[in-house]
């Protein structure tokens, strides 16, 4: 088992020195195979039939678009997960976490639905 967990530059460059060792190892299959990638881009997205400034102003803009997609979904799913999950195991239990790991929305609704804050209520009333 590793004694620190793995950071994500490390990944990156471990997946580039695997990278740059199969280039070097079949540099002209590995070449063939990004031509292909390439050529399969061009002809499905009717770039071969655009001048260059108009291919530079797609890719620009395509690259923008998945780059604020890509950042937006590192953002915000896990937490959405989490929040989808914390649902999922209401509807399944039937109560609300106990352990203490709710937060945001499903927190400050725990905070106002115990049982304590109901007879507490009942009592002042």
């Amino acid at each position: 088992m590793l004694s620190a967990p793995i950071s994500l530059p490390t990944v990156f460059a471990g997946a580039a020195i695997i990278f740059l060792f199969a280039l070097a190892l079949y540099p002209s299959s590995l070449l063939r195979w990004f031509q292909r990638k390439r050529y399969q881009y061009e002809v499905t997205f009717s770039l071969y039939m655009l001048t260059p400034t108009e291919k530079f102003i797609f890719n620009s803009v395509l690259f923008l678009f998945l780059a604020m997609v890509s950042i937006a979904v590192a953002l915000y799913l896990p937490r959405h997960v989490r929040i989808i999950a914390h649902r999922a195991y209401y509807y399944v239990s039937g109560d609300l976490l106990k352990n203490g790991t709710t937060n945001g929305v499903l927190g400050t609704t725990a905070d106002i639905l115990t049982p304590t804050t109901v007879a507490e209520a009942a009592g002042s009333a």
